[in-house]
């Protein structure tokens, strides 16, 4: 004879069905009062089966991911590149910004993911957020700033593929303030990982690198451009990592990088700041990281070969698998720039900045 579930129990399994349910509709169905509702609530919340506020479960903790989204122009010459005069190009509209690359790389994966970015209250705007809704992101944190245009990101390709210039427009991630922020704190609250990019205004990391380091929450914060490294703060507490090119990495340190010895300096001078790790992104050289094992000093992992159509998206995808990997095995570095290579192939070899081929068994496949 099968014993029913206990009254706890019962309340959890309602809570896991519906998130969002009231207490009022908890005792309704349970036939329990609000104050034995709250009793249960509160003990489970002790045991740790809940998360607290909106009743969030452990295992449905969304990766959070803050900073740009836009629409990318790839214009590619349809020959060499010939500077001062009119270049014959094809043209390709899709939707990019880095935070949100990432972020569709992830729910491609089949992760809970949840994107605050800033939007123009225009066609682009609302057509970036309802594509992300389609792939099974979470945008309703998002912001539509009234007055403003959406970003764009045009990107000047070679023939091979490889990226000659670029320009962006972002002045809509100015509107991702402090303050914003703390409107929105229900939204970040108990995120699984959370991911930054840098078109955050330096406020605005600097308050973010305040909270991960207050309470342990794992941060990522991911470059967009050596300009840019100028909003990342002096003081690096709070994250569990950075990624980067070795570009960025000297703007970041305000020197040259020439040799390998200065790059593992200059990421011992920003580890000396308050960040955790480092990886630094060599394009087809692959990636160098930092390890826990001192007489090692930082690996080194070569790029899998790839057959390049386009290179956009593929730093975006390298950090989405790397984010993957690292919800899963938080320590082990070099396992999670594993994936992210795996998935930055993908991405190479797709004409798209996020390739339709990615889903939850992707890297079974692989």
């Amino acid at each position: 004879m099968s014993i029913a579930p206990s009254k706890k129990e019962q309340l959890y399994q309602l809570i896991a069905a519906q998130p969002f349910i009231s207490q009022q509709e908890l005792a309704d169905q349970l036939g329990l009062s609000r104050s034995a509702v709250a009793g249960h609530i509160a003990a489970l919340i002790r045991e740790k089966r809940l998360l607290g506020r909106a009743y969030v479960l452990p295992d449905q903790r969304p990766v959070v991911c803050i900073g740009g989204a836009n629409i990318d122009r790839k214009l590619r010459t349809l020959g060499p590149v010939q500077m001062g005069t009119s270049n014959p190009v094809s043209q390709h509209e899709a939707f990019g910004g880095v935070a949100r690359n990432i972020a569709e790389n992830l729910a491609r994966l089949g992760l809970p993911t949840r994107l605050l970015c800033a939007v123009g209250d225009d066609a682009a705007g609302r057509s970036m957020l309802d594509h992300a809704q389609s792939v099974g992101i979470d945008v309703k944190a998002s912001l539509l700033a009234a007055g403003m245009h959406s970003g764009s990101y045009t990107a000047l390709l070679n023939d091979d593929g490889d990226m000659v210039l670029a320009l962006a427009h972002m002045e809509c991630c100015d509107a991702l303030t402090p303050d914003y922020l703390h409107s929105r704190q229900t939204q970040r609250g108990h995120a699984a990982f959370t991911i930054i990019d840098l078109n955050l205004p330096t406020d605005s990391i600097g308050l973010l690198l305040q909270e991960a380091h207050q309470q342990a929450m794992p941060l990522m914060a991911v470059a967009v451009s050596e300009p840019k490294m100028a909003r990342l703060p002096q003081d690096l507490h709070g994250l569990r990592l950075l990624l980067l090119n070795q570009g960025e990495l000297a703007a970041a340190v305000g020197s040259s990088i020439q040799s390998q010895a200065e790059l593992e300096a200059a990421c011992r001078q920003l580890q000396q700041r308050g960040v955790q790790d480092i990886i630094v992104t060599k394009g087809v050289a692959g990636v160098t990281y930092t390890t826990s094992a001192v007489e090692h000093g930082m690996q080194h992992m070569p790029a899998p070969a790839a057959s390049v159509r386009d290179a956009t998206g593929a730093g975006d995808a390298f950090a989405a698998g790397v984010a993957w990997s690292l919800c899963r095995q938080p320590d082990d570095l070099g396992l999670a720039c594993e994936y992210g290579l795996k998935l930055a192939k993908l991405t190479l070899e797709s004409d798209a900045t996020v390739a339709a081929t990615i889903s939850p068994t992707i890297f079974e496949e692989a």
